[in-house]
């Protein structure tokens, strides 16, 4: 999942459009980018599309990884949403505004017993959810990764969003929290749409600490984020040398290749590109 596009659940009109871009998901928002008034709307909206016969026909085209933020699961909405679209072919719900690692586990069971039978994306947006990110990681086996949410962070604080010193400690953190569980990190949304430099230096600093992918706000950020989270034809090839030595030397706990020692982390590590590269493919 190098790159997920939100899409306004309330916009129809785009959901084609979001469909045929080289997105690999589309995150469609109940949540924030949804006026209270709108809700009933976007979620009769997004269910009438999942259920119709151009969902169909896009996906045997697109292969798109479904997603949708409901709304947080202490606002009215929440069970609204869940009522609304359980059991449409969604693959993952993304929970926002999540704490505590107990509320989240009821929201998980809440989201399966309503009709869900995918994943969950977790988006850490307060600094109570960051110092517990492990929790959440760890709080139901459907958890499937973290989100890092910097609007909600930052803003509060009045934290400047736009530093990457301040970015790395903040996403590194994050991402061993993810570790702590297995779970994988996506990068959060960057908003200044005109600035493709600054989201491919942030996708770069995101990339460098062993996040998935990223959040695009704009169909224009996508081609950015599937070439910085992808991999190259050198890491492939490393990567599939590594694992074939690793199985010429089977048994054994550390090996030389190229010069460099290599044990069970890089193994692990070359099976993951490996199995990204397939699964993109």
């Amino acid at each position: 999942m190098r790159s997920k596009l939100f899409v306004p659940a309330s916009r129809p009109e785009l959901f084609d459009k979001a469909m045929a871009s080289e997105a690999d998901a589309l995150s469609f928002d109940l949540e924030d980018a949804v006026a209270p008034a709108r809700k009933q709307a976007a979620r009769d909206a997004l269910a009438a599309w999942l259920a119709s016969p151009a969902f169909e026909a896009g996906q045997a085209r697109h292969a798109k990884k479904i997603i949708v933020r409901v709304n947080a699961d202490d606002s009215p909405h929440f069970a609204g949403d869940l009522q609304a679209l359980g059991g449409l072919p969604i693959d993952m719900i993304n929970l926002p505004k999540v704490e505590h690692a107990d509320a989240l586990q009821a929201s998980v069971d809440q989201a399966i017993a309503a009709g869900f039978a995918g994943e969950f994306l977790v988006t850490v947006e307060t600094p109570r959810a960051l110092a517990r990110a492990a929790e959440l990681a760890e709080a139901h086996p459907r958890v499937a990764g973290l989100q890092l949410g910097l609007a909600d962070l930052f803003e509060p604080l009045g934290v400047d969003r736009y530093q990457p010193e301040t970015l790395r400690a903040v996403m590194l953190s994050l991402r061993l929290g993810a570790g702590c569980a297995g779970k994988y990190a996506m990068d959060a949304a960057y908003a200044r749409v005109g600035d493709a430099e600054g989201f491919r230096a942030e996708s770069r600093l995101a990339r460098s600490l062993g996040f998935l992918g990223k959040s695009c706000v704009h169909p224009s950020q996508i081609a950015i984020a599937n070439e910085v989270f992808g991999f190259d034809a050198d890491e492939v090839e490393q990567a599939r040398r590594i694992v074939a030595a690793s199985r010429r030397h089977e048994g054994v706990g550390a090996f030389l290749l190229d010069g460099k020692m290599i044990d069970a982390p890089f193994v692990r590590r070359a099976e993951d590109v490996l199995r990204a590269v397939g699964a993109a493919a």
